[in-house]
């Protein structure tokens, strides 16, 4: 595994870190005051012009649709491996990804239209999607079953002669609260008789379809979010036409694997960037306060954490790089046992760095005065997104132990064979 970067990604690379110098950062408190503003006046649910006024700039700059691999409507997209390093660049400011049309859940939604969806609905949807003209959503959670399962969704999608009608509610549909968004991809039942994991489906539904209610938007740690939003939309005798299911009916199950696998590790490239800024904050903050007559970076708890945070970020770099490898190489199913373990490991070493950066800012860590506890509660919030820690786990350890049945005495062992 070779993980020097090309000449083509250090020349994107550059490109990306000077847009950063020049329009993110400079932007960060134009944002924020943007969506105050928007809030005290009554609707924070509104595209924020800082956002709109750079997406040319870096359409311009040719950092555009990075994320999306072997695709003939977006030539521009690189490989995972190539990806990663710039991934990791637009996850230091956590609204940046939008600039440049990589953010959640948008790309996860473009690679399923891209892989699964006919010439005929990515002409509808890809298309505007990849033009930044749209946004999208993706329903699959559900509020009455612990969605860490899939298997347990209740939402029904059933086929009524030329259309599929649709009955359920779902939560925590990110993106949703964005009034650009004109697609919702959802996951449900088509035929309860089938095997476990055949019952499912996925179909493309308009967001101004009759019948659909967004009832709330959800909070993190008090934070609204918007105008990208968390929301809990019900689906009552939603009706579709039957050629937006993707693949067929049962293949839910299969999309899903093929969607979360880069979605996890875009959050993964994303978790390491913001802790690399955590780290930067850190340092910077422990360089200019005195406390007890040193400066905290003299402190011998605060230099601990710092090589500690440094040995963290370079290590879940490397599982990333390793895993993006493999997905180019071997494809996603083979690189699953990687996928999980970055998963498990990028979110979890991102909140640690970020709060002994919280640490070292003392109060200031807390408020709204740095990005860290808004990046805190991001970050925290991914050991649930795209499932769970403890999924993870399970399945890493099953891999593992399926690798050893084959030894003497395993079957000795009270396990069974994992998948």
């Amino acid at each position: 595994m070779n993980f020097d970067y090309s000449p083509k990604v250090e020349q994107l690379r550059e490109r990306l870190l000077a847009f950063f110098d020049e329009h993110i950062y400079p932007n960060e408190h134009r944002y924020h005051a943007e969506i105050d503003a928007n809030r005290r006046a009554g609707n924070a649910w509104i595209p924020t012009r800082v956002i709109e006024e750079l997406k040319p700039k870096a359409r311009a700059a040719g950092l555009w649709n990075l994320f999306l691999p072997r695709s003939a409507r977006a030539p521009e997209g690189l490989s995972n491996l190539e990806y990663a390093p710039l991934c990791e660049i637009m996850g230091r400011v956590y609204w940046a990804p939008e600039v440049f049309n990589c953010s959640a859940p948008d790309t996860g939604n473009m690679e399923t239209l891209e892989r699964y969806a006919s010439e005929a609905l990515k002409d509808r949807w890809l298309e505007p999607l990849l033009r930044g003209e749209i946004r999208s959503a993706f329903l699959m959670t559900e509020p009455d079953v612990a969605s860490s399962d899939a298997t347990n969704i209740q939402c029904r999608i059933e086929r009524q002669g030329d259309e599929y009608v649709i009955n359920g509610t779902k939560w925590w549909s990110s993106g949703a609260g964005d009034p650009r968004c004109a697609l919702y991809i959802v996951m449900g039942k088509t035929n309860l008789e089938a095997g476990r994991h055949e019952q499912q489906s996925m179909v493309l539904v308009p967001a101004n379809t009759p019948g659909i209610t967004v009832k709330r938007h959800l909070s993190v740690f008090g934070y609204d979010d918007a105008p990208h939003g968390h929301m809990e939309i019900e689906l009552k005798n939603v009706r579709v036409p039957a050629e937006n299911i993707l693949l067929g009916e049962g293949r839910g199950f299969e999309i899903a694997q093929g969607r979360l696998g880069p979605g996890r590790i875009h959050h993964c490239m994303r978790s390491i960037g913001a802790a690399e800024r955590a780290l930067e904050l850190m340092c910077k903050r422990a360089i200019s306060r005195v406390a007890f007559g040193k400066t905290i970076a003299q402190q011998t708890v605060t230099q601990e954490r710092i090589a500690e945070a440094r040995c963290s970020i370079e290590q879940a770099r490397l599982l990333t790089l390793k895993a993006a490898y493999m997905m180019d190489t071997v494809g996603n199913k083979v690189a699953k046992a990687e996928i999980a373990m970055i998963k498990i490991v990028a979110p979890t070493m991102a909140l640690k760095v970020i709060d002994w950066a919280m640490q070292v800012h003392g109060g200031m860590g807390v408020s709204d005065d740095t990005p860290l506890a808004y990046m805190w509660a991001g970050q925290r919030t991914l050991r649930f997104a795209d499932g769970p820690d403890e999924v993870h786990r399970n399945s890493l350890a099953k891999l593992e132990l399926a690798r050893h049945m084959s030894l003497p005495n395993a079957g000795d062992m009270p396990i069974t064979r994992g998948g």
